[in-house]
């Protein structure tokens, strides 16, 4: 007993700043133990994918989503959640889990929650800064200028600005086709959906403003959207800036009474018609709306276009398909690149999608669980989800499963064919466009632009890979290739 006297007085008499120090140590090892055995325990929740206790998840974030459903699909299944920071994220890999996600309504799974991080780059009042009544007609605005009637007089628009873009190009020479794509698309943006002011007179400023707001959309941005960081300090100006650009346009535009056939018109046009009175949309709400119509389409556009044309060009037996189909058209409509003769251009139209679903442009979809809800995996596990998760969908990752496509990683269109369609044969397995509730309403508009561009493309030019067949950059925030050179030659596909 003396002995434990002995060491009873000793830490009794202990330094207070030693005391201290050894109760956060017990304190911090009883929590990491907690926390390890929590994680182990077997119940109706999903498997916890953390690693070192508290800080594991978030170190896996930093290394991409990619990495963290490789490792969670791997060791835990199709379903498993990640502690990240402050919060949980439940990812549902496969379309067997994938249901509810899709269908659920906004009551029990909301954006509002996860994709409130655009707003600083979108700026106040639109989509996710405003509640779910004023968002649904601020989308319906978007979904009358993306009509058939409307999207057809977008056609020529998109063949003029591919045309004169190749206009410069020499009879060869050496190209990155994502860098060529991140221009032209930018260029075919902003004539339909800017507005023609903007293209003519002030497309280089605008088109560097942009490019700081990309920059400032950084993976840790979804986490901490206004942590104190350079880039996001020039994302507020450049913001700011194009809201004044944007005001300017609106103002003229009113003024004189012209109408264009442009979203900018659209969104001039349009008025509320359940909530804010029935008033007509202000300037700072026009200009966000067009900033986030350009992040939610010019980006995935112009990735889209590039897996295409590189995915044709690395498999010279579906490009012959589709310069045979090229010929067909031209044989049919004439050369002119008419609505009809590009709704006409199936091939084409497949190896878009099929470049879709290899290399989605967004890696990761998400939603907010306001309430509970249960998934059943493919080998009748059950697994319940708690209110407050985070909960993801990975169309980059489920459109490789084997279990949902046949040699998942081989370029096939003809999957897509209507003798196949593999894409139905499960619900949600081909997600490239989001799904249910939530689907993309400008699939219509990004077919007809990219068609239009690569139908340009392929009578006027042909293309060699100078690189091997590059790797998705999942570091990114949108995943397109790694850099790839590949070499033009000129020439009259007729």
């Amino acid at each position: 007993m003396s002995g434990i006297n002995f060491d009873m007085d000793m830490l009794l008499n202990m330094p207070t700043p030693y005391m201290v120090l050894a109760a956060c140590v017990v304190v911090s090892a009883t929590l990491i133990l907690g926390r390890l055995l929590a994680n182990a325990l077997p119940g109706k929740q999903p498997p916890i994918l953390e690693g070192i206790p508290y800080i594991g998840g978030l170190l896996k974030f930093v290394k991409g989503p990619m990495s963290i459903m490789t490792e969670g699909y791997n060791q835990l299944g199709e379903v498993f959640t990640v502690p990240v920071a402050h919060k949980r994220i439940t990812f549902l890999v496969g379309p067997e889990v994938a249901p509810h996600f899709f269908k659920a309504t906004d009551d029990e799974m909301s954006q509002d929650e996860v994709y409130n991080f655009n707003v600083p780059t979108f700026g106040p009042g639109v989509i996710f800064d405003v509640e779910r009544k004023i968002r649904t007609e601020q989308i319906k605005f978007f979904s009358e200028a993306l009509k058939k009637e409307r999207v057809m007089k977008y056609a020529p628009q998109f063949v003029a600005e591919a045309e004169d873009y190749i206009s410069t190009w020499g009879n060869e020479g050496i190209v990155d086709l994502k860098e060529e794509f991140t221009k032209l698309i930018t260029l075919t943006s902003a004539r339909t959906l800017l507005g023609r002011e903007v293209r003519e007179q002030m497309f280089n400023s605008v088109s560097e403003l942009l490019h700081d707001l990309d920059e400032g959309m950084m993976p840790i941005s979804v986490m901490f959207p206004y942590m104190p960081h350079p880039l996001h300090w020039k994302r507020d100006r450049a913001r700011k800036k194009l809201h004044e650009i944007f005001g300017a346009v609106i103002r003229a535009r009113r003024a004189s009474g012209v109408k264009e056939e442009d979203l900018l018109q659209n969104f001039i046009d349009a008025k509320y018609q359940k909530v804010n009175g029935g008033r007509a949309l202000t300037e700072t709400e026009i200009s966000g709306l067009l900033i986030a119509t350009l992040f939610a389409g010019q980006h995935t556009s112009s990735i889209t276009t590039t897996w295409t044309g590189l995915r044709m060009y690395d498999n010279r037996e579906v490009l012959e398909q589709v310069l045979d189909e090229q010929r067909r058209v031209i044989a049919t409509h004439g050369t002119a690149l008419t609505y009809e003769a590009l709704q006409d251009m199936d091939v084409l139209h497949r190896s878009i999608t099929e470049a879709l679903r290899l290399n989605p442009p967004l890696i990761l979809l998400l939603r907010y669980a306001r309430t509970p809800f249960s998934v059943t995996t493919s080998g009748g596990k059950q697994f319940n989800i708690p209110k407050g998760d985070i909960v993801a969908a990975s169309p980059n990752f489920s459109h490789l499963l084997p279990s949902v496509f046949e040699n998942p990683t081989k370029f096939q269109p003809d999957r897509f064919a209507a003798a196949g369609e593999e894409d139905k044969t499960k619900p949600f397995g081909f997600i490239g466009f989001g799904g249910g509730r939530h689907a993309c309403i400008g699939s219509n508009f990004a077919y007809l632009q990219i068609k239009s561009v690569w139908s340009v493309f392929l009578r006027n030019f042909d293309f060699e890979l100078v690189d091997a067949f590059p790797e998705p950059d999942y570091e990114s925030m949108v995943i397109g290739p790694k850099p790839c050179r590949v070499k033009f030659t000129r020439r009259k596909l007729i």
